[in-house]
C-alpha cells in the first residue's frame, strides 16, 4: 500500500477513476434533473445557478447528460475489457502453453486482425449489425482480445518454463489444473494494467463511435452523441461541446494514470524501493 499510494499517477487516477464510478452509480441520486427532460423554450440557455452546465438544443440539462452518461461509458468499458480480457487471455494462455498448430492458428488469427485499424474494424462491424449499446461492446471486445491473447502467450511462454511448473508436471498435473493454478496467478500483474489501459480505451472508442452516430442512440445520453450535437453550437454555445469533452478527458486521464501508477508498482523492472 505505500508503495501503490506513494506513486503519484496512481493516487490521482485512483481519485478521478473512483470518483467516476461513484457518479455512475449515484446517478439518479446527484443528476439535478431529468437528462432527457425537454424545456424548448429555453434551449441553448448558458450556465446558470439553476443549471450549471446550462441547457442542449432540445433544453435538456447538460450536468444531468453528462452523469448518465457515465453510465454508459463504463457498461461499455467495463464489458469490452471483460469480454475481451476472457476470450483473448484464454486463447494466449492456449497458445503459448500447448503450442504447436493452436499456437500457430490462434496467432495468425491475431495477426489479421492487428492488419485492421482498430477503430475502422468497429466502425465496419457497426455499420452491419446496426448501431445500439450492444454492438458496439460486441464490436470493440472483436478487436480488443487480440491484444490480450498476445500478452497472455507472451506471459505464458515465460511462466511455463518455471521450476514449480515443471513440478507440478512431474506430479501428475493435469494442463487444465496447470493453467488454472500455476500459469494463470503468475501473469495476472500485467494483465490488471493492461485491464485499466483498456479500459480507457474502449470508453474513448465508444464516444468516438457515438460521435459518428453509430453508438447509443438518442435520447440515450452519451458523451460522444453530446459532443456531435455541440459542435453545431460552437460559435453560439460553446458549453454543449466543452463539458462532454472534459467528462471524456478526465475519465480517460485517470484511467491512464492508474495504469501508469500500476506499471510503476507491479513491474519490478520499474518498482522504486519507498
Amino acid at each position: 500500500m505505500k508503495r501503490f499510494f506513494g506513486n503519484f499517477a496512481f493516487t490521482s487516477g485512483l481519485i478521478l477513476t473512483v470518483a467516476l464510478i461513484v457518479v455512475a452509480l449515484a446517478a439518479p441520486l446527484i443528476a439535478p434533473f431529468d437528462p432527457n427532460q425537454q424545456d424548448t423554450a429555453r434551449r441553448l440557455e448558458a450556465p446558470s445557478h439553476e443549471h450549471l452546465l446550462g441547457l442542449d438544443d432540445l433544453g435538456r440539462d447538460v450536468l444531468s447528460r453528462i452523469i448518465w452518461g457515465s453510465r454508459v461509458s463504463l457498461r461499455v468499458g467495463f464489458s469490452v475489457v471483460i469480454l475481451a480480457s476472457i476470450i483473448g487471455i484464454t486463447l494466449g494462455a492456449m497458445a503459448g502453453y500447448f503450442g504447436g498448430w493452436m499456437e500457430t492458428v490462434i496467432m495468425r488469427v491475431t495477426d489479421i486482425l492487428l492488419s485492421f485499424p482498430g477503430i475502422l474494424l468497429a466502425i465496419a462491424m457497426v455499420a452491419v449489425l446496426g448501431p445500439s449499446l450492444n454492438n458496439v461492446i460486441i464490436a470493440l471486445a472483436t478487436q480488443g482480445w487480440v491484444g490480450y491473447a498476445r500478452l497472455g502467450r507472451g506471459q505464458v511462454l515465460k511462466v511455463r518454463e518455471m521450476d514449480y511448473v515443471v513440478a507440478a508436471k512431474a506430479l501428475g498435473a493435469r494442463s487444465p489444473r496447470v493453467i488454472l493454478l500455476h500459469v494463470l496467478p503468475n501473469i495476472v500483474n500485467p494483465v490488471i494494467v493492461m485491464a485499466t489501459l483498456g479500459l480507457a480505451g474502449a470508453i474513448l472508442s465508444e464516444a468516438a463511435l457515438s460521435f459518428l452516430g453509430l453508438g447509443v442512440q438518442p435520447p440515450t445520453p452519451s458523451w460522444g452523441a453530446m459532443l456531435t450535437s455541440g459542435r453545431r453550437y460552437l460559435g453560439l454555445a460553446n458549453h454543449l461541446a466543452i463539458w462532454p469533452g472534459v467528462a471524456i478527458m478526465l475519465a480517460v486521464m485517470g484511467l491512464n494514470f492508474l495504469g501508469d501508477g500500476l506499471i510503476d508498482a507491479l513491474d519490478p523492472k520499474y518498482r522504486k524501493e519507498m
